[in-house]
């Protein structure tokens, strides 16, 4: 079965990776060389992003093509992306005994 980009769908997913990182749209611009106004139709899907902008997103973003086009990304891979990202700036102590915790957790996972 043939694979159909859905460009609506498309920045959709970039918008809310985008929001997830605390990212304007004005900065993600920037940080891809394309303009707030190219972010904003690429987030309606009313314009077709350039493979390098697509590319370039999905570099500053931290996830993979696949998954901006098709939403096909592991979806434990994105449960780790988004605890990290709001694990990012953290306090460190704090963040220890948190991934302490949950390694505690999971080698009791069967027991559970």
């Amino acid at each position: 079965m043939e694979k159909v980009i859905d460009y609506v769908a498309l920045g959709r997913r970039i918008r809310i990776c985008r929001k997830r990182k605390k990212l304007s749209q004005e900065k993600l611009g920037e940080v891809c060389s394309i303009s707030t106004a190219h972010v904003g139709h690429i987030e309606r899907g009313t314009r077709i992003p350039s493979i390098e902008a697509l590319y370039q997103i999905s570099k500053e973003l931290d996830v993979s093509l696949d998954y901006l086009l098709f939403d096909s990304q592991n979806k434990i891979d994105a449960v780790f992306k988004s605890i990290s990202a709001q694990l990012a700036g953290k306090d460190g102590d704090k963040v220890k005994v948190f991934i302490s915790t949950v390694k505690a957790l999971a080698d009791k996972i069967d027991d559970l």
